[in-house]
């Protein structure tokens, strides 16, 4: 029987996307798949398309007082020391690391133990925790050709895969860019995460309220909002007469970005890939103060090929967004070309590509 492969991802659904789609698809071609993730992990194991999903100890370096980075270092050690364990137990052969310091420990493992490992960057700028471990690892899968922050000496690592989306993403994208004209409703989705979400239910409501009422009629709103949002967030649109449907989570939000004309949203690394396959327009609004501005960057590189309008939130006021919103409105046929030059920079080979990347490591392990 061939050796599993072990995924290392943990924290957030932008690290956890890409190795649901990586194990989806090494499923198919009938490899064994486990994760390892940390605790903040646990709530994707009911629904990751694993065999097992094992937990071990991590930390982020969240403050450089001395105290901190010796409790952070501290954790990590234990990770690696339970990851170790782990390596021994189900002997894979390739582990890989999508990002963030949950597969610091499971892939220093691996390098210890000399299985072959891959980290995947889903970013425009490789984040700190991938630059730790880029000298230590076999390959490294990058979604963009020019990922800055590579080391030079790592270079020679570097395959160009592009960021795996889910298969619930493909599906979506055979569906065309809807038609569009005056007389059919617009549908516009907002999503955003917890930080996104209170702003954009801050910022999307007054905006859309000031639009001229024959679009404000035409408006089809699918939002996410925190909780404590809603009433307010829905209170407003009822006043202005659009139609919206609210909720702090959408479970099908791949088909509902498909049925939309229009996408406001931050620029993590998943939901920008997702937009570019889907082939949707989107007015994105990256994450202010992220780690190395690497929302911002992914903007910047749909926005440069055509398929979406990067406004970083200092910029966006009420006004300004209804300025923007209503002048697309207007303006089909640039709506309809920036939907064609985002599917152009989508990738929906990247998951094949990175399956193959590491079957080819797996084969020569």
């Amino acid at each position: 029987m061939a050796r599993p492969i072990l995924l290392a991802a943990g924290g957030t659904g932008g690290h956890l996307f890409p190795a649901f789609a990586l194990a989806e698809e090494l499923t198919r071609r009938g490899r064994t798949v486990d994760l390892v993730t940390d605790e903040r992990g646990d709530r994707y194991g009911s629904n990751f398309p694993g065999r097992a999903i094992h937990q071990v100890p991590s930390a982020t370096l969240a403050s450089r007082s001395p105290i901190a980075v010796a409790g952070t270092v501290a954790t990590l050690g234990r990770g690696v020391f339970r990851a170790r364990a782990l390596m021994r137990r189900i002997g894979p052969a390739v582990v890989v690391g999508f990002g963030g310091y949950p597969t610091f420990p499971p892939l220093v493992a691996a390098h210890l133990a000399g299985i072959p490992t891959i980290i995947h960057e889903q970013n425009a700028i490789m984040g700190r925790a991938n630059r730790m471990l880029v000298r230590r690892v076999t390959a490294l899968a990058a979604s963009w050709g020019d990922t800055k922050n590579v080391p030079a000496d790592a270079l020679a690592k570097v395959h160009i895969t592009g960021n795996p989306v889910r298969d619930v993403v493909i599906a979506a994208s055979r569906r065309p860019y809807p038609s569009i004209s005056p007389q059919i409703p617009f549908g516009l989705v907002v999503f955003g995460g917890s930080q996104g979400a209170r702003f954009f239910s801050e910022t999307v409501p007054p905006a859309l309220l000031t639009l001229p009422e024959a679009q404000r009629r035409r408006l089809r709103v699918t939002q996410q909002c925190r909780e404590e949002d809603l009433e307010r967030v829905r209170t407003a649109y009822a006043q202005g007469g659009i139609t919206a449907e609210l909720a702090p989570f959408f479970k099908d939000l791949p088909e509902r970005m498909s049925a939309a004309h229009l996408v406001i949203a931050r620029s993590g690394a998943s939901s920008v890939s997702e937009l570019a396959v889907l082939g949707r327009p989107a007015i994105l609004v990256p994450l202010p103060h992220s780690l190395d501005n690497d929302q911002l960057n992914n903007a910047q590189r749909l926005a440069e090929a055509g398929g979406a309008w990067c406004i970083e939130q200092k910029d966006l006021t009420p006004a300004r967004l209804a300025t923007e919103i209503a002048g697309l409105i207007d303006s089909p046929q640039g709506l309809i070309r920036a939907a064609e030059a985002a599917r152009r920079a989508g990738k929906p080979q990247a998951v094949r590509l990175l399956a193959d990347l590491v079957e080819q490591l797996a084969g020569a392990g």
